[in-house]
C-alpha cells in the first residue's frame, strides 16, 4: 500500500481541476496533434508525432500520479485554533533576525517554495509544527547553514 499523503482541501481542489484538464482538453489537444503528425507520412522519422507521443506519455503519467496522491490522500481541515502551527495554517516567521516571511504549511504533495507553501515533511515545516508565536526553532539545512525562525504570527 502507498503512503499516505496529507493534503489540505484547497490543495485537493487544486489536483482535482489539474486532473480534470489533463483528462479533457489536455487529452483531446494532444490526440489531435498526434492525430495530424500522422497525417504527414512516415512517423518513423516524424519528430511532431514522436513529440506528441512524449507529451501524451507524460500527461498519463501524472494522470496516474495525481489519481494515486488522490486515492491516498488524508484531507486536513483548517484547524480551528491557530495557537500551534499545524498543516493547513500560515505562519509568519522571522529569519535569522532579519527577513520577515510568510509560510503556510501543506502536505508535501503541494509543497511550493516559490509560493511560500513548505511542506509538513521538510526540515522546516517539520521544526514549526506544534511551535507557539514566539517560539524560536533553529534548522540546518541541505548546506550545514544554519538558520533561526522566530514565530511572529499563526494565522488561517
Amino acid at each position: 500500500m502507498a503512503n499516505e499523503v496529507v493534503l489540505t482541501s484547497e490543495g485537493r481542489d487544486k489536483l482535482l481541476e489539474e486532473l480534470h484538464y489533463l483528462e479533457t482538453e489536455k487529452r483531446a489537444e494532444i490526440g489531435e496533434r498526434i492525430r495530424v503528425a500522422r497525417e504527414f507520412g512516415d512517423i518513423s522519422e516524424n519528430s511532431e508525432y514522436d513529440d506528441a507521443k512524449n507529451e501524451q506519455a507524460q500527461m498519463e503519467s501524472r494522470i496516474a500520479e495525481i489519481n494515486q496522491i488522490l486515492a491516498n490522500a488524508q484531507i486536513i481541515s483548517t484547524p480551528r485554533s491557530s495557537s500551534k502551527v499545524s498543516v493547513g495554517l500560515n505562519v509568519e516567521v522571522l529569519i535569522n533576525g532579519v527577513e520577515e516571511k510568510t509560510l503556510s504549511i501543506v502536505g508535501a504533495a503541494e509543497a511550493n517554495s516559490l509560493e511560500g507553501k513548505i511542506s509538513n515533511e521538510s526540515p522546516v515545516g517539520s521544526a514549526l509544527i506544534g511551535k507557539k508565536k514566539g517560539d524560536e526553532v533553529e534548522v540546518v539545512g541541505p548546506t550545514g547553514k544554519r538558520n533561526t525562525f522566530k514565530i511572529i504570527k499563526i494565522s488561517k
